[in-house]
């Protein structure tokens, strides 16, 4: 069964959602970060991502409280993203509490240093390819590279590499389907690898057809916001 990631996307210390990775369209909710982890405990998730927009902004994590404080008050697995730049960074995150840790601008700037991660840590590092037009996109999602994701990954496949999130930017926050096919692709020809779903995901069906196509984890954001998937369908779809 697809596993269903809930995010929680942080700005300042609160929940919030951008549109397409544009700052300046951002949508502030008032459930805490923990209210909203504890919740999605309740309704038997396993796996939580966490997006630190500040420090993706920064360059270095900038909620790390927030970070310790759903370590130490949850079960949940947790999946940090944003400002890892650097192995202190890394460290400082799985020091507070987060299972995995997301990189994206350094596998793609600095790939002999990403690779060095992945064979220190594991699958504890999970690639993050965030595409724009069909390249990646780095430095919280304002610049773009030459890359293609196939290129990306085909940069790391052999060296352990075993779960990468792919975000389409173009359908990020925008509620109107993931790239069904974008993702199938990837999935059929990278067997080895977890291709995880990011962005566009608008209901339950989305995550069905996924499922269907034979991908093995997707992230859902602002379809649990906006109410358009409960949690009381997370927990149906689980049962």
């Amino acid at each position: 069964m697809i596993q269903i990631i809930p995010a929680i996307d942080i700005i300042d210390g609160r929940c919030v959602r951008l549109s397409q990775g544009d700052y300046g369209r951002k949508k502030v909710y008032d459930a805490s970060p923990l209210d909203m982890a504890l919740a999605y405990q309740d309704a038997g998730v396993g796996r939580l991502h966490l997006v630190d927009l500040d420090g993706a902004k920064q360059s270095a994590p900038a909620n790390l409280r927030v970070l310790e404080q759903l370590a130490y008050r949850t079960s949940l697995e947790i999946e940090w993203g944003g400002g890892i730049k650097t192995l202190d960074a890394l460290k400082a995150v799985f020091d507070s509490g987060a299972t995995y840790g997301i990189c994206g601008s350094v596998a793609a700037l600095k790939p002999e240093l990403f690779r060095e991660w992945l064979i220190a840590f594991g699958a504890k590092v999970i690639l993050g390819a965030d595409i724009r037009d069909g390249k990646v996109a780095v430095n919280g999602w304002l610049e773009d590279t030459r890359l293609s994701i196939e290129e990306l990954i085909d940069l790391f496949a052999g060296d352990g590499l075993g779960n990468v999130i792919c975000t389409d930017i173009s359908k990020d926050g925008m509620l109107q389907g993931p790239s069904f096919e974008l993702y199938r692709d990837l999935q059929q020809h990278y067997d080895a690898i977890d291709i995880t779903v990011s962005g566009g995901i608008s209901g339950m069906a989305d995550i069905e057809k996924l499922e269907e196509l034979g991908l093995r984890k997707v992230i859902v954001g602002k379809a649990i916001y906006e109410g358009r998937i409960t949690l009381k369908d997370i927990e149906h779809f689980r049962a």
